[in-house]
């Protein structure tokens, strides 16, 4: 972590609920699905890290993480919603496409 403060004076991460506090964005399915996106994007070097600027390409954990989100998508087949169950989908397929183009140019 950065260090860095949110939009609400607290650590970077959270967010303003209805009173006005600072808190953690609530768990979800979804965010947790996104938040694993978001790793293997890092690792294929589509975005830079917050601090430095650098972009990373480790494609042993970039596969690692897709790997994960497809066995997630896998085991967790008729138990979500058609939101979740797009949102996964398209996560993977996404995910895979870039990788095996990131994979291509190196």
């Amino acid at each position: 972590m950065s260090g860095q403060k949110s939009d609400c004076g607290s650590p970077e991460g959270h967010v303003k609920n209805k009173q006005g506090d600072c808190v953690m964005p609530a768990v979800s399915f979804i965010s947790f699905i996104l938040s694993l996106n978001t790793a293997a994007l890092f690792h294929l070097g589509e975005l830079a890290h917050p601090e430095t600027g650098q972009k990373v390409f480790d494609l042993e954990l970039a596969r690692h993480t897709i790997d994960t989100l497809a066995m997630l998508e896998d085991k967790t087949k008729g138990n979500l919603d058609s939101e979740e169950q797009e949102l996964i989908s398209k996560v993977v397929y996404e995910l895979k496409m870039r990788f095996i183009r990131v994979k291509g140019g190196k």
